[in-house]
């Protein structure tokens, strides 16, 4: 399974990705250009996620786009 704390914690190089209750938008951690990142790097695993067919709230915490990857791999 992808982890996705490693994941944006490359992209971000910050450890405030590993905080469980940390709003990643609000924050600052996951702006668009990280976000990009973060799809690109999760594609590069096969993980698609269409960015225009989501709830944008996942985005906001950890847990949020664990669920995001899991049910990417649902519809494989």
């Amino acid at each position: 399974m992808t982890d996705v704390k490693k994941l944006l914690f490359e992209i971000c190089e910050d450890e405030r990705v590993f905080d469980e209750d940390i709003d990643l938008i609000e924050s600052g951690l996951l702006d668009s250009y990280a976000t990009i990142e973060l799809l690109s790097a999760l594609e590069d695993e096969g993980i698609e996620i269409q960015i225009t067919r989501i709830d944008r709230n996942l985005l906001r915490s950890v847990s949020g786009i664990e669920k995001l990857v899991e049910e990417a791999g649902k519809t494989k």
